[in-house]
């Protein structure tokens, strides 16, 4: 480990991952830091991301791919359930992943383009002169050090503060806060093909639950409520629990995982004079579904290419890192992420009656050419009844 780089990445996942490889790769000197004493574990997510996704980063191995899902199914708060064909499921429809290994091939890929990477280090405080970000003091095996660089990258997840403590607001509202919670089971009866959405407000309010496949009788089996929603009786945990206690009772659990999702608006800034902000740490989760690895890659690899083409130039200032905020807001991730976080907001309102008509009418349309606003076209369409909720949400996303 040297003292000073070009680019020192904080936060070993997927966006900081990509970050350093593009980097590295390009030629830059970069540290790649992570506070926890293994890549990868523990795992905080669903694992899941569609196979048109994945590939425009890593070829696919099995070694990291636990299941290959081909359809997908949304069940009712009253049990009636929609079943999609691979050619119709989107973006529901791809790989399981094996976080643990995934992870640790995307940091081994960044260490072989030539990135220097320490485990158990933490950013304790950036180094701050003239008012940009030249660095970060970390902390590893006891000792504190001064690491100078022309430009940092906070990858460090939803807690994001590194990015607070340069001054940028990471606010989440507690609203806007999905509380979660995971369980990796095993001994269970699914489809291991299918991957299994739960709507309804006495199942998960204002969120869903899930289960991921993770193999012929294990999956991921989680839930994600509103924060709001969450208290004595009724956390995430809880609810979780009774799904479990109903329709896996004789189950193994093997793993336990909770958390918080932000399902929010992204920052309203993501970069300053020598910072950028990518993945978890800038919010830009999908506000619908929670899922957030294809989009913490998109940005980490955005924001290297950016960031090298400035340390280039002469400068990592915030008019010259510019580029990469203006670009992510206008890709289709942004777009995409701004439209759900509109259908998120209206349908967390909705009854459980109301999304029973959604599910029923779903059943009914012929999905040859599935998406997210076709289906919502035609729900409406059959729902003169839901007309009045989600005509506004349509002008709004055009």
């Amino acid at each position: 480990m040297k003292e000073s780089y070009d680019l020192l990445v904080i936060g070993g996942g997927p966006g900081g991952a990509l970050a350093a490889r593009t980097a590295a790769t390009a030629g830059y000197s970069v540290l790649l830091i992570e506070k926890r004493p293994a890549i990868g574990a523990p795992v905080r997510c669903a694992e899941g991301i569609g196979k048109e996704a994945l590939a425009e980063f890593i070829k696919p191995d099995e070694r990291w791919i636990s299941a290959e899902v081909t359809g997908a199914e949304l069940v009712a708060p009253d049990g009636v359930s929609m079943k999609l064909a691979s050619e119709m499921a989107g973006s529901k429809v791809g790989y399981i992943l094996d976080r643990k290994f995934f992870d640790r091939e995307l940091v081994w890929q960044a260490a072989e383009a030539g990135a220097d990477v320490m485990v158990k280090t933490r950013a304790s405080a950036p180094i701050i002169t003239g008012g940009a970000v030249k660095g970060a003091v970390i902390e590893y095996c006891g000792t504190r050090k001064k690491i100078h660089a022309d430009l940092t990258i906070a990858a460090d997840g939803v807690e994001s503060k590194f990015a607070r403590w340069c001054g940028i607001d990471t606010t989440v509202p507690v609203r806007e806060i999905m509380s979660s919670a995971q369980y990796l089971m095993t001994d269970i009866d699914i489809d291991p093909n299918t991957t299994v959405f739960y709507l309804g407000n006495k199942v998960a309010p204002e969120g869903y639950l899930w289960i991921f496949p993770k193999g012929e009788r294990s999956a991921n089996v989680g839930i994600g409520i509103s924060g709001k929603k969450s208290g004595p009786g009724n956390r995430a945990k809880d609810y979780l629990d009774r799904f479990v206690a109903d329709t896996f009772p004789s189950g193994k659990t093997i793993e336990c995982i909770v958390g918080g999702v932000p399902v929010c608006r992204p920052l309203e800034s993501t970069v300053m004079d020598g910072l950028m902000v990518v993945g978890d740490a800038a919010r830009v989760v999908d506000p619908m579904t929670g899922g957030g690895i294809y989009n913490a890659m998109f940005t980490g690899r955005l924001a290297a290419q950016v960031g090298a083409a400035a340390m280039t130039d002469g400068g990592c200032t915030r008019e010259a890192l510019m580029p990469y905020e203006e670009r992510w807001r206008k890709s289709p991730m942004g777009k995409t992420i701004e439209r759900n976080w509109h259908i998120k907001e209206k349908f967390i309102t909705l009854s459980d009656a109301k999304l029973n008509a959604i599910i029923h009418s779903a059943k009914a349309i012929d999905l040859k050419d599935f998406s997210t606003i076709s289906l919502l076209k035609e729900i409406i369409k059959r729902n003169p009844l839901l007309l009045a909720d989600l005509a506004g949400l349509m002008a709004s996303i055009g």
